[in-house]
């Protein structure tokens, strides 16, 4: 067997814990175990050249694949109806009050209300939900209500660790993750949301509800000498309780954290993981009707149709088995395993 020269096991392999399993390794595994660390350091090296978000999501792939993530133990889940009408991706002027968004027969509609000010019980009026922090709370709040079949849900005691889940610092401070997340919880605690259904004929139905019907307010401490308006708990409407209960899409929390810096995947991957739950036979999607549904922001079509096979091609760098091909002619999507998206299979019954 030959021996391995320091100054090789120097320059290939350096990170501590590599070196110290080589170090552990005995004589006779000693080569073997040597090839495997250098293998491991250059996966490591040329993920650390990697730009952040394309580091986590090869990040995210490998994590999957290694240590058989698709389990129950990492579900999230999110009111089916939000993967398919989405909230708004930038932040809207506060005098606008009204969003709206239409995907084929369906219609949402979201106006932006007010919360009560507990320092002097008045009005303030909230801003438009809008971004991915808006997606993740809709996301853990959901998660939660599901997890302890309660409308009913404590956000000062599970949010700091959701936050650190996705991948954000726990921060104070005017701009700190910690203000910005409250932000949005008070934006949806705020707001309501009008759904309309059409069956393109002569039937339809109009949905009113609210997210959350109870939101507890107190005063924070964020930083030192600053104190902020902290939602600590909140009570989902019935009705929403209710249809989540009974139509929650399940959704693969490492995969939420790979596009949490990312409203628009958000979107992406909860459609997609709408369109594989409840997909029975393979269904391709033409370009002009992508557009009307992805397309809002752009003024050129060639443009969207790049970015959006740019955004897929990303998804699939850590789905890379999941069943969607884009062509000329628009998006196909084909029956698939719920791994496919590192979801568990259904028990059978």
């Amino acid at each position: 067997m030959t021996n391995v020269q320091p100054m090789l096991v120097d320059t290939q392999v350096r990170d501590p814990d590599l070196l110290q399993r080589l170090d552990q390794a005995g004589t006779f595994m000693r080569e073997i175990v040597y090839k495997q660390c250098v293998e491991e350091q250059a996966r490591r090296d040329a993920l650390s050249a990697m730009p952040a978000m394309k580091r986590r999501r090869i990040s995210t792939r490998r994590n999957l694949e290694e240590n058989g993530a698709a389990s129950r133990d990492n579900l999230s889940h999110i009111h089916s109806v939000l993967a398919l009408c989405s909230l708004p991706y930038q932040q809207q002027p506060i005098s606008v009050r009204e969003w709206n968004r239409s995907q084929g027969r369906m219609k949402l509609s979201i106006t932006a209300g007010k919360l009560t000010d507990p320092t002097n019980g008045d009005w303030v009026d909230m801003p438009l939900p809008y971004g991915s922090r808006a997606r993740l709370l809709l996301l853990h709040v959901c998660s939660e209500a599901i997890r302890k079949n309660s409308p009913n849900i404590e956000i000062e005691d599970s949010l700091s660790a959701f936050i650190r889940a996705m991948g954000y610092p726990v921060t104070g401070g005017k701009h700190g993750t910690l203000t910005t997340f409250k932000q949005q919880i008070n934006a949806l605690a705020a707001c309501s949301m009008r759904i309309g259904l059409w069956d393109g004929n002569n039937g339809s139905r109009t949905i009113n509800t609210q997210p959350f019907t109870s939101l507890s307010m107190e005063m924070f401490t964020a930083a030192p000498n600053q104190r902020v308006l902290w939602p600590s708990k909140l009570s989902l409407s019935r009705e929403f309780f209710d249809t989540l209960a009974a139509h929650a899409l399940p959704i693969n929390i490492h995969a939420a954290r790979a596009f949490a810096n990312s409203p628009r995947k958000l979107d992406l991957l909860f459609w997609l993981g709408y369109r594989l739950h409840s997909l029975k036979s393979k269904v391709s999607i033409p370009w002009d009707k992508l557009s009307e549904q992805w397309g809002s922001n752009y003024s050129r079509f060639n443009n969207f149709k790049r970015d959006f096979a740019k955004e897929i091609a990303e998804i699939k760098e850590v789905f890379p088995k999941l069943p969607v091909v884009l062509t000329e002619a628009g998006c196909t999507i084909s029956p698939g395993s719920p791994e496919a998206i590192a979801l568990p299979r259904k028990p059978l019954k």
